[in-house]
């Protein structure tokens, strides 16, 4: 299972805000803070669709409270409350 975590990057001198996109087998992608109303989705998907990873994204908070992680899931596997 894929699992993309997010994580925001404060200001620097130098640099605005970003939000970094990891996941284990995958380059980290930045991304600019500002370039959307969701800046960790849009670097989520930004960094599954230069892996050219298709499906849909399940989302949730990580313990530390400054990113989140995205995983893909399978509807077959999906349970409904």
């Amino acid at each position: 299972m894929k699992t993309i975590t997010t994580v925001y990057l404060p200001a620097t001198n130098t640099r605005g805000a970003r939000v970094k996109a990891c996941a284990s087998d995958a380059r980290p992608l930045i991304v600019s803070f500002w370039c959307d109303d969701d800046p960790h989705a849009a670097a989520a998907l930004a960094l599954a669709r230069r892996e050219g990873w298709t499906g849909k994204l399940a989302r949730g908070g990580l313990p530390s409270g400054t990113g989140d992680a995205f995983c893909f899931i399978d509807d077959r596997y999906t349970l409904e409350v």
